[in-house]
């Protein structure tokens, strides 16, 4: 399991730079901290990637941490991203 976690980490960037501008990611990060999303409609929107079972409620514990947190703490969040995806170190990818 920990091989294949290694070998997506390693592929994603080259998925970025083929052109994509990693929106997949942007997409399902803001989908992760939009309050306004239940854990249910979560799932459904990132079905895609979830496997099994173990995953999908593993999603679900995942949102509902963020479901816990202030608007401001959310918002934070968001803009700690975007200053990850405009670095000078995103902009690599």
């Amino acid at each position: 399991m920990k091989l294949v976690t290694v070998l997506m980490l390693v592929a994603f960037p080259l998925y970025c730079y083929a052109g994509s501008g990693c929106q997949l990611l942007e997409d399902v990060v803001e989908k992760t901290i939009t309050a306004e999303l239940s854990p249910a409609e979560y799932v459904e929107a990132i079905q895609e990637f979830i496997p099994d079972e173990a995953t999908e409620k593993a999603a679900i514990q995942l949102k509902q941490c963020y479901l816990k947190q202030s608007n401001e703490t959310l918002n934070d969040f968001r803009k700690m991203m975007n200053s990850m995806y405009n670095s000078a170190y995103c902009a690599l990818f």
